[in-house]
Formats: C-alpha cells, sequence, structure tokens
C-alpha cells in the first residue's frame, strides 16, 4: 500500500493533521437528551402556632437560656392562604429575666413583601422590667393546645356568627393573663385586633371553650 510521509516540518504535514482532528471531531455521534426542569417541591403550606412557637423558642433559648415566651401572634400572608387554624406568618416575644431584655421572632414559610422572611427571623433586643400590666410570661409546656384545635374549638361557639359573616379573616393571639389561670388562645375574626367585633378564648393547655367576645 502507498504511504505518504511528510516531514514534521512541512506545511502540509500540519495541513493534514488540522484537517484530521475537524474529522475527528465531526465523527463524534452528537449527544442527545431532555433537559430535567428542576422540582421546586410542593408549594409553602400555612403551619400551626405551635409549629412555628417550637421553631423561634429554639432560637430564643440559644438568645437567652432563660427565656420565656410573652406573646405568640399570627399573619395573614397574600402568597399564602391561610386556614383551619393555620398561617403562613407568626411572631413571637420572648423575655429574659437575667438579661431584661424582650426580644421578638417571626417564623414564615414564605419571602414576602413587607421585611418577612422565610424562616425565623429575630428581632431586635428591647428593654424588659419584669411582668407588668396584664400580659405575663408563661411556660411553653403550658401550650398543650395547637391552633388547629383552638379554632376548631372556636368554630362550635360561633355557628350563628360566621353564617352571618363568611369569609372574614382570622387572626390568632396567644397570651397568658389575669382573666384566665392558663394561657389562652384568642381566635379573632377581623383584618385587625382593633378592627373586630367577635372574638372567642380557648384554653391552651385543655383545648376548651372559654369566653366569647362581642
Amino acid at each position: 500500500m502507498f504511504r505518504l510521509t511528510l516531514p514534521e516540518s512541512s506545511p502540509c504535514f500540519h495541513s493534514v493533521l488540522f484537517l484530521a482532528l475537524i474529522f475527528s471531531g465531526c465523527s463524534e455521534p452528537a449527544k442527545t437528551g431532555t433537559v430535567k426542569p428542576k422540582d421546586s417541591g410542593p408549594p409553602p403550606a400555612p403551619v400551626t402556632g405551635r409549629s412555628a412557637f417550637q421553631r423561634m423558642y429554639i432560637q430564643a433559648r440559644a438568645w437567652a437560656p432563660d427565656a420565656q415566651p410573652l406573646r405568640l401572634s399570627s399573619f395573614n400572608l397574600k402568597e399564602v392562604a391561610s386556614g383551619d387554624g393555620k398561617c403562613g406568618a407568626w411572631q413571637a416575644t420572648f423575655v429574659s429575666q437575667q438579661r431584661s431584655k424582650a426580644r421578638s421572632y417571626t417564623y414564615s414559610v414564605i419571602e414576602s413583601p413587607g421585611n418577612v422572611h422565610e424562616g425565623v427571623l429575630p428581632g431586635r433586643e428591647e428593654a424588659w422590667s419584669g411582668p407588668h400590666g396584664q400580659t405575663q410570661p408563661f411556660l411553653l409546656q403550658a401550650v398543650k393546645a395547637d391552633s388547629d384545635e383552638t379554632y376548631a374549638a372556636a368554630v362550635k361557639k360561633s355557628s350563628d356568627y360566621l353564617k352571618k359573616n363568611p369569609g372574614i379573616p382570622v387572626q390568632f393571639l396567644l397570651e397568658a393573663t389575669p382573666r384566665f389561670p392558663n394561657p389562652a388562645w384568642r381566635v379573632i375574626w377581623g383584618e385587625t385586633l382593633g378592627t373586630s367585633d367577635y372574638s372567642v378564648f380557648v384554653d391552651a393547655s385543655t383545648g376548651e371553650y372559654l369566653q366569647t367576645l362581642h
């Protein structure tokens, strides 16, 4: 067989080598396949008050080992529909007697306008000189009834009101006051506590109905 041999210093040698590299690249089979979209997972879902409370309590205890809850309240987000005692965002205030400080934390299942961030976000420390006024710190262990159980108990006592006022937003507030022996949930129908004309108190320790305010 006739074989052409070119010296490496020859210009023809480099031309032949360049063409060989081109044709060898073209001979590779083209890779085929479809790009799989990323799995974004299930959409954010609202959570109960106690679920959010426990997440914030962990960070509060890291801030102050003696931290005790003072208040828990809910937020309704446009991006995550609230329902059946579950909300997209919650805020808790904790106090430390040793530090003479109070600190609020928020927990949200999603980023939302208005400085609402996903996960637990601590706020600034504030001065706290001890229990005063109506609200008092309480033990997290005293909260045995969750917000979904509380909502169900409140609805049972509010059938007439709900028939006349369907679709009203619901807020939740958990506090310990001299009004009741145990911490109590307050289920509030209305945009805000100040504008609400109807709310129901439920014992946070037993889940029993306590009182209705018109």
